[in-house]
Parts: C-alpha cells; sequence; structure tokens
C-alpha cells in the first residue's frame, strides 16, 4: 500500500517529469507460413495507426490532458506509429494537490507530446519462419511534465492489448520547489509501480519488481498465470490437434513466454 504524501504548496509550477514505459507482448501459434503470414495481417488491422490512435486518445483523456495534433503512420511491410500533441490542463501558479493514489481505469504503435511531455506506442509484429511462434510487441511511453501523472493510464494500456507479457519502467527526474523554496524530487507516495495496479491485474500476473527508491526508478516484470491454449492458436483450434501436437505446442508457447520475461535464451530441452 501507498504511504500517505503530504500536500505540497508549490512555487511557481511543478517541474517534476514522469515516465512511464511498456513493453507488452502478444504470443501466438500459427502452424503454416500462409497462417503466419494471415496473422501479421490480422495484427496490422487489429492494431493500426487509426485504433493506436484512438487508444492513445482515450490516454489523454484519462491523465487529464488535451489533444492538439495528432500525426500517424502505417508501415510497410508491417507496423505502425501514431504522434499526438498534447497540453496539460491550465495549472494554478501556486496550487495545492495530492496525486490521485487510486488505479486508472481498464480497457498500438503511437507517441503523443503534451505541453513539455509526450507519449509514443509503436508496434511490432514478427514470425518465427520454422517453428510458428509468433510475437507481437508494443512499446509505449507515457511521459509528463507537471501534475498529470502516466500512473492512471497503467490498468487501461495493459488490459488495452493482449498482454501475455509485460515489462514496465517508471521514472520521476527533476525536482521542483515549494513555497519555502525546499526541492521535491517526487510528490506522490510509491515503492512499487504494483501499487497503482488492480487487484484483478495482480491476481491474474507472476510479478518481479527491480526497485531503487533513492533514484525514484522502479521495475516490474509481469507473465500471464493461466493460459487457454485455443486463445494462442491462429487458424486452428484444440480439436484440430492431437495430444502430442498440443504438448509440443503448449511447450514453444511457454518457452517464448519465459525467455522474455527473464530476458534471456533458456536451453534446449533434453
Amino acid at each position: 500500500m501507498n504511504k500517505p504524501f503530504d500536500k505540497i504548496k508549490l512555487h511557481g509550477f511543478n517541474n517534476l517529469t514522469k515516465s512511464l514505459s511498456f513493453s507488452i507482448y502478444d504470443i501466438c501459434y500459427a502452424k503454416t507460413e500462409q497462417q503466419r503470414k494471415e496473422y501479421i495481417e490480422y495484427i496490422d488491422e487489429q492494431y493500426s495507426a487509426d485504433r493506436l490512435t484512438d487508444i492513445l486518445g482515450e490516454v489523454v483523456d484519462i491523465i487529464g490532458a488535451n489533444i492538439l495534433n495528432v500525426s500517424r503512420q502505417d508501415y510497410d511491410p508491417q507496423g505502425a506509429s501514431v504522434t499526438i500533441l498534447i497540453s496539460e490542463e491550465p495549472i494554478e501558479q501556486q496550487q495545492t494537490y495530492e496525486v490521485d493514489e487510486a488505479p486508472g481505469p481498464l480497457p498500438e504503435t503511437v507517441v503523443a507530446h503534451l505541453d513539455k511531455s509526450h507519449i509514443c506506442v509503436h508496434t511490432y509484429p514478427e514470425a518465427h519462419p520454422d517453428d510458428g511462434i509468433c510475437t507481437f510487441r508494443a512499446d509505449i511511453e507515457v511521459s509528463t511534465c507537471g501534475i498529470i501523472s502516466p500512473l492512471k493510464a497503467l490498468n487501461f494500456l495493459i488490459h488495452s492489448l493482449e498482454s501475455d507479457v509485460v515489462t514496465i519502467d517508471y521514472r520521476v527526474r527533476g525536482f521542483t520547489r515549494d513555497v519555502d523554496g525546499v526541492k521535491h524530487y517526487i510528490d506522490h507516495a510509491i515503492n512499487s509501480i504494483q501499487n497503482y495496479m488492480t487487484e484483478d491485474t495482480k491476481e491474474a500476473y507472476q510479478m518481479m519488481d527491480v526497485n531503487v527508491y533513492q533514484e525514484n526508478l522502479f521495475h516490474t516484470k509481469m507473465m500471464l498465470k493461466e493460459t487457454d491454449l485455443n486463445t494462442y492458436l491462429f487458424g486452428v483450434t484444440t480439436s484440430d490437434l492431437s495430444e502430442d501436437e498440443e504438448e509440443a505446442i503448449r511447450s514453444k508457447l511457454t518457452r517464448e513466454m519465459q525467455e522474455i520475461f527473464y530476458g534471456r535464451n533458456l536451453p534446449e530441452a533434453e
């Protein structure tokens, strides 16, 4: 649980920069070359620049910012990017506030720029040419300056994409000054990114933290606990597979997820 954080009466405006970065992975199995091609086409349609723009638009609303301009691009042969220019809501020059610690709401590549801040997302669909494993990665960064908190968009972004494995980094940089001239290097209570996750999210994922509190650096890795093989098959279902095929595919999917989660290649099974 977060400890209470004293309200801060600021001199001028809030100069703290809060950056929340994700790498979100969706794993799939497509047996044939044609199925793998169709998977990439499906991902490009599901997470096109237009849809990513919609997702980022929701993020802008959630964190309390305003869209100024939108730039987006679908890439050939695959992938997409979006940039949204946004501004922070008006802030009184001298303000007393307390960051909302409640988890944000639940629900591709996109970049959104706030006034002194930005949001960016980039997508990377790919398929293994031999063993049928397909991995879709979306990199997302929400970086804000001032009282706007990117943590409010945490749960929405995790649930907006099919997140099998997620790595998250959060950092607070710089300082702001109160009316007495004292510098403050963070303006909200946090000892883990998990503080801002909903209970159902924490129950659904295996998690690992690496935090450097004195540097305001927080890192969390997540891997889905329960999996239904049918949700990972593209073009077929388990009824089309033999028991041996099911076991082999489960093994490949599990290995892919664990290697991404632990950040290293695992030894081949004997």
